[in-house]
């Protein structure tokens, strides 16, 4: 008896177990079907479409070749000419390319693939630009091909600092929340006493930088995308807008509410949304943009920037042009969109749509009574078209004998003719008179006197406001300008006999100025 119960026991811990088994097996079923599923919808995306298949590694070439962050678009006809001109290399190369196809049939392939996009730009011409799941492939093909440390100190420093920081922001303890400040408080003041003792700011090393460098050109990578996303999410909401309009089956004021309230959710609710906003509030604070172009410059002037490839630093010195370019792609796709709302609004007539409305309500009663009588196969003759009206050619405008006559003679207004302008009062307005300032400024005495003192002694004609440029001119020729003792008053007197004062740096009138300026001319040199 109790082997028979200790055996019945150990079959019901055997039925437990294998009952426990199938739950555990029941359950990673259940997890593999499902991940199977998330696998085959991320597989059919076309990210991961253009990265698979016989001829991905064409098209990523073709892709990186084309398009570069600062050539966003590219003509219809010269994008043509460069896969033709790529094809025509392949070829000659011994490299397959596909067959049976042009460049024409590519790019309408690529299209179709959601991997480029085609519209039209400002001028109206037909350009192709890459698609947000383009740049994202490009993006991680560029990641893979960039030799870089799976795992390295800044990327751990990093993690911890934005953990750190968020833990911060998400503590609903005051008295937690303080004693983090309180720590990085006196974590930075510590760290200030030590420089202000004399301490040495030793630069990051060669490996922490090249980390540094990689991580910041990787969330630079991840920019385009997302501007791409929210100017492809803008163009949906443009096509839908302009489907709605074509139906004419809603009223206006419901797509410019449901306009309003994506626009508030695509900044607000997508990450590339806020993503945009944050750019857009960067591009308006003339301080942050400041600050990140001389951080940049710190940067690169690290030693071991020298290390980057050249496409590397330009990404890297491009940040502000990435961020600005982005933004204003989206910006013009809002306005694409704001403008057909405003056509719209503007050519839509009430009045012609009630108008339109009864005439198809009169043929829709006149239709049902002629339904009354007619038979299954009844018909009723009707034109598409009106037919043409024949009018006779009927003459514009009768002949006028005043229609060719000559027009009256001009009359003579010699007299009412104002006195014409003298060479002297042409020659005041002129610029200064070299010649004779020069001749004056040798002819002085050579004594302690300035050179406002002398140009207040010359003839009224040499006085003009533009005569003090001219002895300017004279002073800046023999170095006298580089260290004036002040300033004096220069009496000018203007072509209407004004007089106006002017203050003008002092120089003092010597000896040796003198014969500075006497050298000057006895070389050649020619100031007039």
């Amino acid at each position: 008896m109790p082997e028979l119960i200790e055996g019945m026991s150990a079959f019901a811990d055997t039925l437990q177990c294998r009952r426990v088994e199938r739950m555990v097996w029941g359950n990673r079923v259940s997890q593999i079907v499902g991940e199977i599923a998330r696998a085959s919808e991320a597989l059919q995306r076309p990210t991961l479409r253009l990265l698979d298949g016989k001829w991905a590694a064409l098209r990523v070439a073709t892709f990186r070749c084309s398009f570069s962050r600062d050539r966003r678009s590219v003509q219809a006809d010269r994008l043509h000419s460069q896969v033709e001109t790529y094809l025509d290399e392949l070829k000659g190369a011994g490299v397959e390319v596909p067959p049976n196809v042009n460049a024409r049939g590519l790019c309408t392939i690529w299209v179709n693939d959601q991997w480029l996009f085609r519209d039209n730009d400002a001028d109206g011409s037909l350009v192709y630009s890459l698609t947000s799941s383009a740049l994202e492939a490009l993006d991680l093909v560029q990641g893979l091909s960039r030799e870089r440390a799976l795992v390295s100190e800044s990327r751990l420093t990093t993690i911890l600092d934005t953990a750190r920081r968020w833990a911060l922001e998400a503590s609903p303890d005051a008295q937690v929340r303080i004693d983090r400040l309180n720590l990085q408080i006196h974590e930075l003041e510590v760290e200030r006493d030590r420089l202000l003792s004399g301490g040495t700011a030793a630069a990051a090393s060669d490996d922490r930088m090249l980390d540094g460098y990689a991580n910041l050109i990787d969330l630079m990578g991840q920019l385009p995308s997302d501007f791409k996303r929210v100017e492809e999410s803008v163009l949906e909401m443009h096509r839908k807008i302009l489907r709605d309009f074509r139906e004419e089956g809603r009223a206006v004021v419901e797509v410019l509410d449901e306009y309003l309230q994506k626009q508030d959710e695509l900044v607000k609710s997508t990450p590339e949304g806020r993503a945009f906003d944050g750019a857009f509030v960067l591009l308006r604070d003339d301080a942050l943009l400041l600050e990140l172009r001389e951080n940049v410059r710190v940067i690169l002037k690290h030693p071991a920037a020298s290390a980057l490839e050249m496409r590397d630093v330009g990404e890297i010195r491009g940040a502000e042009s990435v961020i600005r370019q982005g933004t204003n792609d989206v910006l013009s796709q809002r306005r694409r969109l704001t403008a057909t709302l405003r056509e719209h609004i503007v050519s839509h007539d009430i009045l012609q749509e009630r108008e339109l409305d009864r005439v198809l309500r009169g043929v829709e009663s006149e239709l049902s009574t002629w339904m009354e009588s007619a038979g299954v196969r009844a018909t009723v003759p009707l034109e598409l078209l009106p037919p043409t009206a024949t009018v006779g050619h009927l003459r514009e405008r009768l002949w006028n004998p005043h229609s060719i006559a000559s027009p009256p003679p001009l009359e003579e207004s010699s007299d009412e003719a104002p006195e014409p302008p003298t060479i002297e009062s042409l020659r005041m307005q002129g610029g200064p008179s070299l010649a004779e300032l020069r001749l004056a400024l040798i002819g002085s005495t050579g004594t302690d006197d300035t050179v406002g003192a002398l140009f207040n002694l010359l003839p009224i004609k040499l006085r003009r406001p533009v005569e003090i440029l001219g002895m300017l001119h004279f002073m800046s020729r023999v170095d006298a300008l580089d260290a004036p003792a002040g300033a004096e008053v220069f009496e000018a007197i203007r072509a209407n006999g004004e007089l106006q004062n002017y203050l003008v740096p002092a120089i003092s009138l010597t000896s040796e100025l003198t014969g500075a300026l006497t050298r000057l001319i006895a070389e050649g040199a020619n100031d007039d």
